[in-house]
């Protein structure tokens, strides 16, 4: 799951707590044997074995370019939400938070009105960057196009500082093209360069929809490409940008001034709200450099093509159905293989959990998650924290200083389960009956006044950065946090009615997961305070490295797709916490249950459904666009290979499989993964 530096996965519900208080009702395997595939052996394709039938029952359908056993959770909490919405909208009275829901919601589904406008919302916009006289009036507009939800160029955020986790610090961080990642505009085999030249026809049509002429929108597009060609090649890659240290760079905004004259950044921060900050960090210094190279050498006339296509390419699915299905084409169809775009009223609950989230929320947990199920869940929670604690003190490579430390971070994660505490106040944000587009403008400039506000107080560890009706789980270095909201505490995470060995398989490794991201390649350079700050020494960390280097080479070597492998540094991070995950979540499994041992049931041994269940929280069907797509640009595995490259590194698994050398996915010891 997204881990936040970026982000990542998780789990749970109910009785549990049952099991914990000493109640012992009569439990179920878990498993679901029609999701098996039993033609298959263990130690050939575990994947196939465990999720084949599940794949076969749950066949892609036209709006999906990957379909997981995440996707039919996050479609159970999409109706849910759905039905409290229609249920607002029946009896919600004016001036009040549920009727913003509802009419947000309206406004969205409003398809009529939508075509009528056509592309007239964006108009002004538009000619407002086509009358600009100068580079200074341009830059003046990057700004309050930002403040809209319009990002040219790079964009700025407020986040806590990494090095001074109890204080927000003002960031910029590289952006401006609008594939997003930087090897669709550079790389040259023959699925990106089709891609590319499918773009430039996109960017065409866009600018014909918003009233361009033929010979205008072309002109225009090569001005695009020539402006995010020049953004792209000065990013980092991928790789770059998962490392902390490198995409740290404090200083004062008379330095910035220094390092990228070009830009007046005081007209740029001040037409932007900042009014209350004397340093920022740079994240990604030359990007930043390029940016005010390009916008002092580039003409006029190619900045406002640039920056209209920024204001049209970023308000696509705000505009008319013509101007939508456009958009939807090329980064739908083209991109992942998507055959037709989700139905209105599931965009229209994006929307309002996007713009309202925790006033959804706060509606969506009164009903489905009741609240002592926090107590029940950070029980559990504390059990894999001892599971963990057991491991550090029994690793060999570490010495006793670090390992203390490590304890130390480990004992003081900040747990949140379910809902936040605290719900946020949207008093000040109105939304109106006017347009789809004005009302979004409306919502990014109140969560930019909201993150702006920020600077110069004290950072606020209790606040969430996902809602609880979101269908995943983080880590978050800064604040050293592990997050589960509720929507994805429940099956096949957690089933009630299921015994421990499905659930430490399944909730517990994702439990299991997010700790690790605490001690993965990124989170280990954090300290117990949230801090960017080494506190391993020298040869540890060497070790680590070393260790790390193992699992980077187990998915260096697989072969995703025909001609394409895995990238292990990319996808490092996630694999860790997945190793670590299962680790942890075993241990304390055979914790829980060393007193009273668990029946064969359904005829699989105890420690086989903990790997069937882990298993089966990756099942999935996935087009084979989408599998380029994300190995460009998702730090997570493929599902399959969250199976099957992690297994044959756990020695639990060739216990209750009876792996031998025989075996396909056999690895041996002394090339298995050994780090948590």
């Amino acid at each position: 799951m997204k881990q936040l530096t970026k982000i990542s996965i998780t789990f749970l519900i109910v009785t549990i707590t049952m099991i914990l208080s000493g109640f012992k009702p009569k439990k179920d395997a878990g498993i679901i044997l029609s999701n098996l595939d039993t033609s298959v052996s263990p130690g050939t394709d575990f994947y196939q074995f465990a999720c084949g039938g599940w794949m076969a029952n749950n066949p892609l359908t036209d709006e999906y370019a990957r379909f997981g056993s995440f996707d039919k959770l996050g479609e159970d909490a999409r109706a849910n939400v759905n039905a409290l919405i229609e249920e607002i909208a029946k009896s919600s009275s004016a001036g009040t938070l549920e009727q913003k829901i509802a009419d947000l919601y309206n406004i969205v589904l409003d398809s009529a009105k939508l075509n009528a406008d056509g592309y007239e919302p964006v108009k002004p916009v538009l000619e407002k960057i086509a009358s600009s006289k100068s580079n200074s009036e341009l830059l003046k507009l990057v700004s309050e196009l930002a403040v809209e939800g319009t990002v040219c160029y790079f964009m700025a955020y407020v986040d806590a500082d990494p090095k001074n986790s109890d204080a927000y610090l003002l960031q910029t961080h590289q952006g401006g093209f609008a594939m997003e990642e930087r090897e669709y505009y550079l790389d040259d085999d023959e699925a990106t360069v089709k891609i590319r030249e499918a773009y430039k026809q996109h960017i065409v049509k866009m600018f014909e929809l918003c009233g361009f002429e033929a010979a205008q929108a072309q002109q225009n597009m090569q001005a695009v490409m020539k402006i995010e060609t020049a953004l792209a090649t000065a990013a980092y890659d991928n790789v770059q940008l998962r490392d902390p240290q490198k995409n740290y760079n404090k200083m004062s905004f008379a330095d910035l001034q220094k390092l990228v004259p070009q830009i007046d950044w005081n007209t740029y921060f001040t037409t932007l709200g900042v009014l209350n900050a004397d340093s920022l960090s740079v994240g990604q210094k030359e990007h930043l450099q390029a940016a005010g190279s390009i916008f002092a050498t580039e003409p006029l006339e190619n900045h406002i093509a640039y920056m209209q296509w920024c204001a049209i390419n970023q308000s696509a699915t705000l505009l008319s159905d013509a101007i939508f299905m456009e958009h939807f084409d090329f980064y739908g169809k083209t991109m992942t293989g998507k055959l037709q775009p989700q139905p209105r009223w599931k965009r229209a609950v994006s929307t309002v959990n996007a713009s309202l989230g925790e006033a959804v929320g706060q509606m969506y947990v009164k009903k489905h998650f009741p609240p002592e199920a926090k107590e029940r869940m950070i029980r559990l929670v504390k059990n894999l924290q001892t599971a963990f604690s057991q491991r550090i003190d029994a690793i060999t490579w570490m010495t006793e200083d670090t390992k203390q430390k490590a304890q130390e971070k480990l004992a003081t994660f900040h747990v949140k389960i379910g809902y936040p505490d605290k719900w946020r106040d949207y008093s000040e944000l109105e939304i109106k009956n006017d347009s789809y587009y004005a009302n979004m403008v409306r919502v990014n400039k109140f969560n930019s006044n909201y993150w702006l506000s920020k600077l110069g107080k004290p950072v606020d560890k209790d606040e969430w950065l996902m809602t609880p009706q979101t269908v995943n789980a983080y880590y978050n270095p800064m604040t050293n946090e592990i997050c589960f909201p509720a929507a994805i505490l429940q099956p096949p995470f957690f089933d009630m009615n299921a015994d421990d060995a499905f659930n430490y398989g399944a909730i517990g490794v994702v439990i299991g997961h997010e700790m690790t991201h605490g001690f993965d390649d990124q989170g280990r350079q954090f300290d117990k305070d949230g801090n960017l700050k080494d506190w391993w020494t020298a040869d540890n960390a060497k070790r680590f490295e070393e260790r790390a280097q193992v699992m980077v080479k187990v998915f260096d070597s697989i072969e995703v797709a025909p001609g394409t492998h895995g990238n292990g540094k990319f996808t490092l991070g996630e694999n860790i916490a997945d190793y670590g995950g299962l680790k942890i979540a075993f241990s304390a499994f055979q914790n829980a249950t060393k007193d009273a041992p668990l029946p064969v049931k359904d005829g699989y041994t105890p420690e086989q459904r903990f790997y069937i269940a882990y298993s089966g929280v990756w099942a999935s069907n996935i087009r084979p666009e989408e599998i380029l797509n994300r190995t460009k640009s998702d730090p997570h595995s493929l599902g399959k290979w969250r199976v099957n490259g992690q297994l044959p590194q756990q020695e639990g698994w060739y216990k209750a499989f009876n792996i031998t050398e025989n075996d396909p996915m056999f690895v041996a010891p002394e090339k298995r993964v050994d780090i948590w």
